[in-house]
């Protein structure tokens, strides 16, 4: 199963407060992308829900993403699910090839990784397979 790696950008962010209530802020946001690394020339569009507790030490969001690119020579585009928590210093960022989302080159593609963000910088791995 090869091991994709690299950065990504974040090109825009649009986030919509859904529930400010106290003890629960519930929002959204539409995120878009521009990927550099193994997953070439790519860029997305996600969107994700979000949740922060009053205090903001507790973070969390789901969300759908679709990448556009090439992979190893093949063009085309996928679904990925993105979970992720925060709780003070310890993080948690997966996401995962949504099965039988693959369209064009990247049709029957699989796997899943993790991002973590260091210095500002996203970085991701991604285990897949065709």
């Amino acid at each position: 199963m090869p091991r994709l790696t690299g950065t990504f950008d974040l090109t825009g962010w649009e986030p919509t407060t859904v529930d400010d209530s106290p003890g629960a802020q519930l929002g959204r946001a539409r995120i878009t992308k521009a990927f550099h690394g193994d997953l070439e020339g790519g860029t997305s569009l996600t969107e994700i829900l979000t949740f922060a507790n009053a205090a903001e030490t507790l973070r969390t969001y789901v969300g759908l993403e679709k990448f556009t690119g090439t992979i190893d020579g093949r063009t085309g585009s996928f679904v990925l699910q993105h979970e992720a928590r925060a709780d003070g210093d310890d993080a948690s960022l997966t996401w995962r090839i949504v099965a039988g989302s693959g369209a064009d080159g990247l049709e029957g593609i699989s796997g899943e990784g993790t991002i973590e963000i260091s210095d500002g910088v996203h970085r991701f791995t991604l285990e897949c397979e065709f």
